[in-house]
C-alpha cells in the first residue's frame, strides 16, 4: 500500500492531452535548435530538419481531420482487452489502425525530400513492410473482434524475412565498413559477420518493442517522434538523406500524436507501431548508430524488460497448482503505472520528459 503522501495523484499534476502535444511540440524544436550550433559547418542543418517536420506535421495532422472520421464508418473499432486496465474499456470502438494513414504520407513526405536517395528508399521499404504486417494483424483482429490477429509465430516469420532482405540488400550495396559498430565518444567495435545477427534481432527487437509501448494515448508516438529527431540530428551531417527521413517520420508521429492524445479519437494499431519500430531500427543499422539507437529506444527497451520480467517471475514462481507470481501489477510497464493511481498523462508526460533527456544523452555520447 502506497503511503497517501507520497501517492501519484498528489505528487504529480495530471497535464492534459492537449498540454502534452504541447509539451512535445517543445522538446522537439529544442532538439533542432539546441544541437544546430554544433554543426556550423552544415549552414542548412536547421532546415534539413525542422522544414521537413513541419511539413510532415502539418499534412499528417490536416489528412487526420478526414481519415479518422472515415475510419470510424468503417467500424474499425479497437478491442480491448477484459483482462486489461479497466479504465480502457471506455476505449472501446475507438478506431484503430491509425498507421494506415500517417506512414504512407510521411515517407512519401520523405522520398520526395530526399530525392529518391537509395538509402532513403531501403528504410521507407523497411517502414512499409512493417506497416503492412501490422495492418494484417489489425485487419484480422477487427474482422474476428478478438485479440487474435495473426500468429506470434506467423509474425515473428514475417518480421524476420523483412530483416534478412534488409540486411542482404546491406551486404551487396553497402561499403565493409558497415559492419563496425560505432559507441560513446567516438569508439568502434568491429563486429565482422556478428554483426548480421544482431541486425536481424534490433529489427525485430524495436519493431516489437515499440508495438508493446503503444498501451497509452500518445505514449508510442511521442517517443517515437523524439527518438527520430535524435537520430536524424546525429545523421544530418553525414548523411542528410537519412536525417530528411528522420525529420519526416518525426514530424509525422507529431502530426499523429494531434489526433491520438487523450482521450484518442485514433489509435495507430500494429500497423503503425511495428512500422515505426521497424522504421527506427533500419536507420539505427544503416547509419551504424545502433548504440544510439539503444539509448533513445531507452523507454521501448524498460517497457520491454517489464513483459520479459514480469513474465519470467511468473514462470520461476509457479506452484503445484500452476498458478505463479506477479511482478508487476500488470505488464508493461505503463499498466502497472496506471494501475498504481497514474493518469494516463502523467505517464506520457514523464516518459516523453525521460525520452528528450535519453535523446540528448544519445546525441552528446555519439558525437
Amino acid at each position: 500500500m502506497v503511503d497517501a503522501k507520497f501517492s501519484p495523484e498528489i505528487s504529480l499534476k495530471k497535464p492534459s492531452g492537449n498540454g502534452l502535444l504541447g509539451l512535445l511540440t517543445v522538446l522537439l524544436l529544442l532538439l533542432i535548435l539546441g544541437f544546430a550550433q554544433f554543426f556550423d559547418q552544415l549552414a542548412n542543418f536547421s532546415q534539413i530538419l525542422l522544414l521537413p517536420l513541419v511539413i510532415s506535421a502539418v499534412v499528417t495532422g490536416a489528412i487526420g481531420y478526414g481519415v479518422v472520421p472515415f475510419l470510424r464508418r468503417l467500424k474499425a473499432g479497437q478491442v480491448i482487452q477484459e483482462d486489461g486496465p479497466q479504465t480502457h474499456l471506455t476505449k472501446a470502438g475507438t478506431p484503430t489502425m491509425g498507421g494506415i494513414f500517417f506512414v504512407p504520407v510521411v515517407v512519401s513526405i520523405a522520398l520526395i525530400g530526399s530525392k529518391l536517395a537509395p538509402m532513403a528508399i531501403a528504410v521507407s521499404l523497411v517502414t512499409l513492410a512493417y506497416m503492412v504486417i501490422g495492418w494484417v494483424d489489425d485487419w484480422q483482429i477487427l474482422r474476428q473482434q478478438s485479440n487474435k490477429g495473426l500468429t506470434p509465430r506467423m509474425k515473428l516469420i514475417l518480421q524476420i524475412a523483412i530483416a534478412s532482405a534488409f540486411c542482404l540488400w546491406m551486404a551487396l550495396t553497402q561499403p565493409s565498413n558497415i559492419t563496425n559498430v560505432v559507441l560513446p565518444f567516438g569508439l568502434i567495435l568491429p563486429l565482422g559477420v556478428l554483426f548480421w545477427g544482431l541486425a536481424g534481432f534490433v529489427l525485430v527487437a524495436e519493431s516489437n518493442a515499440t508495438n508493446l509501448t503503444d498501451g497509452v494515448d500518445g505514449l508510442a508516438g511521442g517517443t517515437a517522434a523524439l527518438g527520430f529527431l535524435g537520430l536524424g540530428i546525429l545523421v544530418a551531417r553525414e548523411t542528410p538523406e537519412l536525417g530528411i527521413f528522420c525529420a519526416c517520420m518525426g514530424g509525422g508521429c507529431l502530426g499523429f500524436v494531434l489526433h491520438n492524445r487523450n482521450p484518442a479519437t485514433v489509435f495507430m494499431g500494429d500497423t503503425g507501431s511495428l512500422a515505426l519500430g521497424g522504421s527506427l531500427a533500419a536507420v539505427g543499422i544503416i547509419s551504424g548508430n545502433l548504440w544510439a539507437l539503444f539509448v533513445v529506444s531507452g523507454i521501448f527497451f524498460i517497457e520491454s524488460l517489464s513483459v520479459i520480467a514480469q513474465v519470467s517471475y511468473y514462470k520461476a514462481t509457479k506452484g503445484p497448482d500452476g498458478i505463479g507470481k506477479r511482478l508487476l501489477k500488470m505488464a508493461p510497464l505503463h499498466h502497472h503505472l496506471e494501475l498504481s493511481g497514474w493518469a494516463e498523462t502523467q505517464i506520457v508526460g514523464v516518459f516523453y520528459l525521460v525520452n528528450a533527456g535519453l535523446t540528448i544523452l544519445a546525441i552528446i555520447s555519439s558525437l
